[in-house]
């Protein structure tokens, strides 16, 4: 049994990347955003200190401020424009006629029937996002205790172990998603990131492994099993990747909104720079910074503020469809390959 990819939690499976992973994934939008615009913020500023070129006296020779926030302008609207409409156009894919919607929803409710005919004590899966993946998992960790249970003293000390390991990981992983699915909501982040703690993949790998490597010593009870095992197991990886397209498509309009909202804010303050600005506005100095540094260089931060807040955006949602490649058996991250081969 493999414990790097087995393991319950995202961030640990990638080892030194963890705190990477919870910036990519796990901070808010906004906070990262604010973070990177400090940071550009501070190093602007700071650069005052380094000696360089006075920023005053290049604005009054060269007018500075106009030649940095000009490109600002139409950088802004020809942006945002080709977002919003990129965005739109992935959207649209939600449009149809009344006969393609209609076979939509019987597809999604096939899917429905088909996990609760597999789900011992579920006759209706709950509408929301989060519950639904709970039962699923739960109908997973219920099923890997009867797994267990079928293996009796009768079987191999061997294939006992095999077992009672794989259980032990898969209760261990399900208990862990579902605590965390409880209290999840869609629309946040939460819901997706506990989709992509439970490593359904490696789990249908283990259960064919243990089939193929004794499958002489499996009872018909146990067999079968195995394969209600694999049966529930193939169900999550569906779900999981239509949860992951709303949630892309639900990002998406997050992400034109927030460009629209910041867009004019931004655009105003990049005029009333390039318009009023020049080299004898706001003499004096702050924290012995000339007072012209901190205006610039907070008008700059403004003007990059639509990019930043789009960077932020899809970087969650690369860094989720990276690790979301491969649906079903095959796992493209890290693992225990040794005892994989041969």
């Amino acid at each position: 049994m493999s414990d790097s990819d087995s393991s319950g939690v995202l961030g640990q499976r990638a080892g030194v990347g963890g705190p990477r992973l919870w910036v990519l994934l796990r901070l808010n939008r906004w906070l990262f955003t604010a973070a990177v615009l400090v940071i550009v913020f501070a190093v602007l500023v700071g650069a005052n200190l380094f000696g360089l070129a006075p920023h005053r006296v290049l604005v009054e020779r060269h007018n500075a401020t106009f030649w940095i926030f000009s490109g600002f302008i139409g950088a802004i609207i020809t942006g945002t424009s080709i977002v919003v409409t990129i965005n739109q156009l992935v959207l649209s894919q939600e449009l149809g006629a009344v006969g393609e919607q209609r076979d939509r929803m019987q597809e999604a409710m096939n899917f429905r029937r088909d996990i609760e005919d597999s789900l011992e004590d579920e006759d209706v899966t709950p509408p929301e996002p989060a519950a639904f993946l709970y039962e699923l998992v739960d109908g997973v960790e219920e099923e890997a205790e009867d797994f267990e249970q079928a293996v009796s003293d009768d079987h191999s000390d061997e294939l006992q172990e095999k077992v009672s390991d794989y259980v032990d990981d898969t209760t261990e992983n399900a208990r862990v998603v579902k605590d965390d699915l409880k209290d999840a909501q869609f629309g946040t982040f939460d819901v997706i990131w506990n989709a992509l703690n439970f490593n359904y993949s490696r789990k249908i790998y283990d259960a064919r492994k243990i089939r193929a490597d004794h499958d002489d010593d499996l009872s018909e009870d146990a067999d079968d099993e195995i394969d209600e095992m694999i049966k529930i197991l193939k169900f999550f990886g569906p779900a999981r990747e239509h949860f992951k397209t709303l949630y892309f498509q639900w990002e998406l309009i997050n992400l034109s909104r927030a460009l629209l909202y910041v867009s004019v804010p931004a655009l105003t303050v990049m005029a009333l720079l390039m318009m009023y600005i020049d080299g004898t506005a706001f003499p004096g100095t702050f924290l012995g910074i000339d007072n012209l540094v901190w205006v610039t260089s907070a008008g700059f931060v403004i003007g990059i503020a639509p990019f930043v807040i789009f960077i932020v955006y899809i970087l969650r949602i690369a860094t989720v469809a990276k690790r979301t490649l491969a649906m079903g058996p095959f796992i493209l991250r890290e693992s225990d390959r040794d005892e994989d081969l041969g």
